[in-house]
């Protein structure tokens, strides 16, 4: 499986590329300061963080980066992983530690980087995250068929307006409650996202093993947690755990009238979270 407030529109900064681990990623960066990386939701790209690159570049050096295969990121037939590539990009950069930020899928990396290289993550802020190793609940599997239904995978606009309602509208809401300029920009960003899982399946993608979802009590570190009111209970009760099983982690309360892509839906509220949290 796989917005009723406009978002400020930012035009995308000249795109710029670095080789890591044998891909050429891009990224923005922007600002100076303690370093925050931004790692977008399985659905979009470094696009949906337009809210939040220049409120947050105001005190922090900031990086949006596409993950490997997604936006204007390339896919080497090598095998790789996800977290090695943030650690990667870090490394070519020059930076010691940085805060991760992470929606959805980019949360689940997010994560799986702070268990994997604890000395390179300062902070996670996990917004609608997802968690390695988690699975959906049959609640969710049967809103999946009722929302999305069946549709043919290699129909990408239908499938992006599948998952678009059902991650970006959510399932208590209806498209009519949504800004449609959003709903457009989110089927954009998925139409390319479902081209990058087609290229991904036939590469190795290395999964934390064991899986993150039982090993949330070894985290260290300064974690915020947060999902969309609107979005499914799963992503709440994820929310919800990460909290109760991290020590001291931050569990800020379902973000009114938003879903999964809260950071793009809500900006005002993320980019709050994010400067009483960030150090």
């Amino acid at each position: 499986m796989r917005l009723r407030s406009r978002c400020p529109v930012r035009s995308l900064l000249v795109v710029t590329k670095i080789d890591i681990n044998g891909a050429s990623l891009a990224y923005d960066d922007l600002g100076s300061g303690s370093a925050v990386v931004l790692l977008h939701a399985g659905i979009a790209d470094r696009r949906m963080w337009r809210g939040q690159v220049a409120t947050l570049a105001e005190r922090h050096r900031v990086i949006a980066l596409d993950l490997r295969g997604y936006g204007d990121s390339e896919l080497p037939p090598a095998p790789f992983a996800h977290h090695a590539d943030v650690v990667g990009l870090l490394d070519a950069l020059g930076i010691d530690r940085a805060a991760l930020v992470g929606c959805s899928f980019g949360g689940a990396v997010a994560i799986d980087t702070a268990l994997t290289h604890p000395a390179r993550v300062s902070a996670l802020a996990l917004f609608g995250t997802a968690v390695s190793g988690n699975e959906w609940s049959e609640e969710t599997e049967q809103l999946w068929e009722e929302l999305v239904g069946e549709v043919d995978p290699e129909d990408f606009a239908a499938s992006a307006a599948g998952e678009v309602r059902f991650w970006v509208v959510g399932p208590a809401r209806e498209p009519g409650d949504v800004d449609p300029e959003l709903i457009a920009f989110a089927e954009e960003m998925d139409q390319r996202a479902l081209a990058a899982e087609v290229a991904l399946s036939a590469v190795e993608v290395e999964e934390l093993d064991p899986p993150a979802i039982g090993q949330l009590g070894e985290l260290r570190l300064p974690v915020l947690a947060t999902a969309g009111a609107a979005d499914i209970r799963d992503i709440a009760r994820l929310a919800d755990r990460i909290a109760a099983e991290v020590p001291g982690a931050v569990r800020l309360p379902d973000v009114p009238d938003a879903a999964h892509l809260l950071p793009l839906e809500r900006p005002e509220a993320v980019n709050a979270a994010l400067r009483d949290f960030l150090p």
